[in-house]
């Protein structure tokens, strides 16, 4: 282990593009972008509310308006900014920390140093996590340079088949340790305190000063022995960064549900982040997992409080990542992210239910992020930070209850068919923002060279593009409406439960699929009824797109998670990302054992 760690917190000096006078000039130039672009939607909300006369339900409908919009536009413009570097200013790209180690073609510097690679288990089925692990440390054994790497397996599982099964499989993958590589740890705790981060914490708090780096992952990560040496590397040679990540990708799937879902992410993450990541520089984000973290500071700095009071709003902190990273800026250390894309996976949710639960969990932690503004030392950024992800769940709480008080207000009381058309038009205006990744990102790939081909050519591109808008329409509302329903139970108490995800099973029962969609069918066809009774045909077609959603999300839900779906999409070749046409060795080949 190298003996010196320090605390420089200054930002990098070889690349220019990275000074303090140029960060602070980007960050001024894109919060007057968000000011002028959110003004001039309030502006023209003003208009449509004041004209005519106001009532309550208009003014309603304007309050949420403006707690949506900003997240809408702040995304806008990290895209369009991440399109605007990536084919005009790409020599800003590459001046960014750690973009030039990632890109390397050549064989990765050796290390002085040592890491270790951790996987946190709660009740997971542990055969396709250490056939994952397995892959890992044979794609490392290539660069050389596994004995510098140390696998840890922390198990909170309380199961005791996942149990026994998770000692049968770690004692075989230990068993089959190549030479010279660190004998691998297994650990696990009775009580799962602090759920995933209070595991990690403990491990380090007793193995940690063994450690230069550790590289934290999701029972789903999956990372290339190229990828975690150079991002190991990068922070080697750049010792004011404590946090270092790539792009995390999907990884190919015969879901359904994944296939839409992650390839409009896929193009869209790519801008999303290389704009965001212009801006925040060195106060970035953390995704909280599949990155290399510096131990010592990460020890001494980033140790979750434990909130007052109980659950939802106390006790252990659920969303853990951007905390972390926050504290890490605060003790002077970088937060990066390389917006590259690389051999960096992760597997999304095979279903919308599972998809659901996921953000629903986020949610509930992110809420817990308004007992932390007030955290003294913050970097402003990090502040800013919280805010949106504050922000960006009560947006959607915020956009469902502007619809509602629009149909409410038409029918109850002084009825004005304005006052729908303000909230649906508002509605229009929100979505077209919130879809605009998307298609920056459709534009960024038709832009680059060979860009559709790798996504199966022109056709199939297009088509899946315009097909994944139509389910973003649909998908929408379903969610929000969720995350409005949870948002409401959090206030009387309601909580999720930390357990293992569902990883790959495919299929969802109707009764399963109705049982927890049935408020959103429900919603669906009153607010159709309502736009009839008030506005007549006109008014519905108006609202279809939220109609749409809420209407169809069962059987929405039912058929995206058909095996016989996903099959179909993959033998037509829609919704194709990159490494299923031309799969990298890492998820190309069988894993040892």
């Amino acid at each position: 282990m190298s003996t010196t760690i320090p605390a420089s917190g200054k930002t990098n000096p070889r690349g220019a593009a990275e000074n303090t006078a140029s960060v602070r000039r980007r960050r001024i130039i894109f919060l007057f972008l968000n000011l002028l672009t959110f003004g001039a939607f309030a502006a023209i909300m003003l208009v449509l509310i004041v004209h005519g006369g106001m009532t309550i339900s208009e003014w309603l409908t304007g309050l949420g308006f403006l707690l949506t919009t900003p997240y809408v536009v702040l995304g806008f413009w990290n895209s369009a900014i991440g399109l605007w570097l990536l084919h005009w200013r790409p020599d800003t790209i590459a001046a960014m920390p750690g973009v030039a180690e990632l890109r390397d073609p050549a064989p990765p510097p050796a290390l002085d140093c040592d890491a270790v690679l951790v996987m946190t288990l709660h009740n997971e089925a542990p055969g396709p996590i250490f056939e994952r692990l397995s892959r890992m440390r044979a794609s490392l054994a290539k660069t050389g340079q596994l004995a510098r790497f140390t696998f840890a397996v922390l198990s909170d599982s309380n199961d005791p088949a996942v149990i026994t099964a998770e000692e049968r499989l770690f004692a075989n993958f230990a068993g089959r340790r190549a030479g010279g590589e660190p004998t691998p740890i297994y650990r696990r705790r009775v009580h799962n305190h602090g759920y995933k981060a209070g595991n990690i914490y403990e491990f380090l708090e007793t193995h940690g000063a063994r450690f230069d780096y550790f590289i934290p992952l999701d029972v789903d990560s999956l990372m290339s022995g190229a990828v975690t040496t150079r991002l190991v590397a990068a922070m080697q040679a750049r010792r004011e960064i404590g946090i270092l990540q790539s792009l995390v990708v999907g990884m190919p799937s015969t879901s359904g549900f994944t296939r839409v879902f992650q390839f409009g992410m896929r193009h869209g993450l790519r801008v999303f982040t290389t704009g965001a990541a212009w801006w925040t520089a060195d106060c970035g984000p953390y995704w909280g997992h599949n990155a290399v973290i510096r131990t010592a500071p990460f020890r001494e700095h980033c140790r979750l409080p434990e909130l007052s009071g109980p659950p939802p709003f106390g006790g252990a902190i659920l969303s853990h990542d951007q905390v972390e990273a926050t504290f890490m800026r605060r003790a002077g250390y970088e937060v990066r992210v390389i917006p590259v894309e690389s051999e960096s996976y992760e597997i999304n949710p095979p279903t919308l239910l599972d998809f659901i639960r996921r953000e629903l969990r986020w949610c509930q932690g992110n809420m817990q992020y308004f007992r932390l503004l007030a955290e003294p030392g913050l970097r402003p950024v990090s502040r800013m930070q919280l805010i949106i992800a504050i922000g960006m769940y009560l947006g959607q709480a915020a956009w469902i209850g502007m619809i509602a008080v629009g149909c409410i207000g038409s029918m109850v009381g002084n009825f004005r068919f304005q006052d729908l058309v303000l909230g649906m038009t508002l509605f229009v205006g929100i979505f077209s923002l919130s879809v605009a990744p998307k298609i920056f990102g459709a534009l960024d790939v038709c832009f680059s060279r060979g860009g559709v081909a790798r996504y199966g050519g022109f056709v199939r591109f297009v088509a899946s593009a315009l097909m994944e808008l139509v389910s973003s329409t649909i998908m929408a509302p379903i969610v929000a409406v969720s995350v409005t329903l949870f948002l409401i139970g959090l206030l009387f108490g309601k909580s999720v439960i930390w357990s293992g995800q569902n990883r790959d099973r495919l299929g969802v029962a109707w009764r399963d699929a109705l049982r927890n969609l049935a408020p959103h069918t429900l919603a669906g066809i009153a607010l159709a009824v309502a736009l009839w009774w008030v506005g007549g045909m006109n008014a519905v077609a108006w609202g279809s797109p939220v109609i749409a959603g809420l209407a169809l999300s069962v059987p929405y839900t039912v058929f995206g998670a058909l095996p016989m779906i996903g099959g179909g999409l993959t033998r037509l070749g829609l919704f194709g990302i990159p490494e299923e046409r031309n799969p990298p060795p890492l998820l190309a080949a069988k894993a040892p054992g």
